[in-house]
């Protein structure tokens, strides 16, 4: 998730991709073969739109590259990032808010692994996002104010916590990257839309990287 500017609809179709942009599932299990921080994939890359497969083995490579992850979010900067983010279709994320919370806090680092909430409060609250794959954008979206949430950290012991606030935003915009969905999809389908005509304008303007 992106750091916004300040602290305070329809959902799109999962990706259907063709050969040209086909994830290659087991390489990306290659997780030292990343070197940080890492290259975090924009829209219009459908690779966005893909379900990210649970994580069934927790060793020192996940946990490295948990580290990297953290790392190119704080580089960023953000204050949460998905695996699939940076081209890697398993169900993890980091996130830390706080120095989002208080700015002379010290870090606060958190991995989530199979993260899954368990409960959403009917209460509701309206806060504004980013997100490092749709970078300079930003839009109010409104999400259940607290949750619980259950995962393994990165020891791979189970865990649940409740939260709120900016915690509470951070974790459910997080998850929905697991899952396919962009804050974006929260939208009305007139500005979704043109968000994604910006983004492809740009994809197509971009220079295209020197052939070898």
């Amino acid at each position: 998730m992106g750091v916004s500017r300040r602290l305070g609809g329809d959902r799109s179709a999962l990706l259907r991709h063709d050969d040209s942009e086909r994830v290659d599932r087991a390489r990306s299990l290659s997780y030292l073969t990343f070197v940080a921080p890492l290259d975090i994939i924009t829209l219009p890359d459908r690779k966005l739109r893909l379900v990210s497969d649970p994580i069934e083995r927790i060793d020192d490579d996940l946990r490295r590259f948990a580290d990297q992850m953290l790392e190119t979010m704080y580089d960023a900067p953000g204050i949460g990032l998905a695996a699939i983010q940076v081209g890697v279709p398993r169900r993890m994320i980091v996130l830390d808010v706080a120095q989002r919370e208080d700015e002379a806090a010290e870090r606060d680092p958190m991995v989530m692994i199979n993260p899954e909430i368990l409960t959403r409060s009917d209460e509701l609250a309206v806060r504004e996002e980013g997100c490092l794959s749709i970078p300079e954008y930003y839009a109010e979206v409104e999400r259940p104010a607290t949750l619980r949430v259950r995962f393994l950290d990165r020891a791979g012991k189970p865990q649940e916590i409740d939260a709120g606030g900016v915690l509470a935003t951070c974790i459910q915009h997080e998850i929905d990257h697991l899952d396919g969905k962009l804050f974006i999809d929260y939208l009305s389908k007139l500005k979704r839309d043109m968000v994604i005509r910006k983004f492809t304008k740009q994809a197509k303007l971009a220079p295209k990287p020197a052939s070898l």
